[in-house]
């Protein structure tokens, strides 16, 4: 058989394509992070994790620029040779303290930093436990790895339990869950699951991507919104969400750092961060810091969205966060939501499965603290009109 055979017959994009309802890949031809340009027309965005609104505060464009003309557009190289930049370093203190950790490692994305960190920690006799919500990067990291990875029904503390219960004494167990889940937009109850860790041996690992910026003080994640900070181990955070950059790092004890710096095989053989995109990170911290403001402007948005879509009769899911998902469950309506919201100036992403349960399809919406009440009022009542007129609500 032709190795190629599989990509003859996927025919659903081109199908989609046909039917004017493909909604990935659109291109944006300018952005200002509220609103878009796309094939020539202005739309509300409501689907970026750009939770701060930070892409384009003059202080992160201007740090990013001052970098590029000290530093160049590049490293060329990786951070285990030479490719690390004092800059890298200075980073990486700053977010160790942020999170209250002593140490962290800085990777060229996210999905770098979980793939690395994760896989150089689970041996061939290790056992990881996820999340069934837990992020593709999370599986992928235990996959990478040499040991065994078990999965436990979703924030279901028995089942966790029940896993943690049957690991063979032997094994070195990792726990590994989303601070806030990127579909849903709730929150892991890190005590409870603190509480299982130390009662069976296992160390805890806390992705928390759409956390940070978001929650606890000044934005600090998950672990500082419970009080747990010493708790969990490991804290792991993207750039490419509130620190409006690219990029990805892993904090916990100096010597677990060491270990995954001289270990993860995404940080040894990959080009480091550039220096424009570091800068851009060190200026977002440095406001998260100094700008309460934004957050609380956030949470002020959050409450009036997830109520004005409740009020209407949409399903929210268990959404707590900035991330409130639209839950329809029919795959061929969330397309046609999809599509009669973009056409009306309204971007939001649809997710079916396998990136939620079957029946379980859904809008997700997030938002960002420069959004105006003025657009969020024009969401909603589009979105009313909608519902309408595809009887969602």
């Amino acid at each position: 058989m032709d190795l190629f055979e599989k990509a003859h017959q996927f025919t659903r994009v081109s199908e989609a394509k046909a039917g004017g309802y493909y909604p990935y890949f659109l291109p944006l031809e300018d952005t200002e992070g509220t609103e878009v340009t796309i094939y020539g027309k202005r739309i509300i965005m409501i689907g970026s994790n750009n939770y701060l609104g930070l892409t384009t505060h003059p202080k992160v464009r201007e740090a990013a620029i001052a970098a590029i003309k000290r530093y160049g557009t590049s490293c060329t190289g990786s951070r285990f040779v030479n490719g690390t930049l004092k800059l890298h370093l200075e980073c990486e203190e700053q977010l160790a303290a942020f999170v209250g950790k002593e140490a962290a490692c800085i990777f060229s994305t996210g999905m770098q930093a979980n793939l690395g960190a994760i896989s150089c920690l689970i041996g061939k006799d290790d056992i990881a436990i996820v999340d069934k919500d837990d992020h593709a990067s999370i599986v992928d990291g235990v996959r990478l790895g040499f040991g065994e990875m078990r999965r436990f029904v979703h924030s279901d503390m028995a089942s966790l339990e029940r896993q943690l219960k049957s690991a063979p004494d032997k094994s070195g167990i990792l726990v590994v869950v989303d601070g806030v889940y990127s579909m849903g937009g709730d929150i892991a109850p890190l005590p409870q699951i603190i509480e299982l860790c130390q009662k069976y041996g296992a160390r805890l690992y806390c992705d928390d991507a759409h956390s940070l910026g978001v929650l606890g003080p000044q934005g600090r994640g998950t672990a500082a919104h419970f009080g747990v900070t010493d708790k969990v181990d490991l804290i792991m955070g993207t750039f490419s969400k509130s620190f409006a950059s690219l990029g990805g790092f892993v904090a916990g004890d100096a010597d677990v750092m060491s270990w995954i710096q001289h270990s993860a095989r995404s940080m040894i053989f990959s080009a480091s961060m550039p220096a424009s995109q570091v800068a851009a990170v060190m200026a977002a911290l440095e406001i998260m810091q100094c700008e309460p403001e934004r957050i609380e402007r956030l949470w002020a948005i959050t409450k009036k969205m997830r109520e004005g879509y409740q009020s209407m009769g949409y399903n929210t899911g268990l959404s707590e966060t900035p991330v409130i998902p639209i839950v329809i469950g029919d795959e061929q309506k969330t397309f046609a939501a999809w599509k009669t919201l973009f056409e009306a100036g309204i971007y939001t992403n649809p997710v079916i499965p396998p990136g939620v349960p079957p029946n379980k399809s859904l809008l997700r919406t997030s938002y960002m603290a420069t959004h105006t009440d003025e657009q969020l009022d024009r969401v909603l009542g589009t979105f009313y009109e909608v519902g309408k007129a595809l009887e969602l609500i």
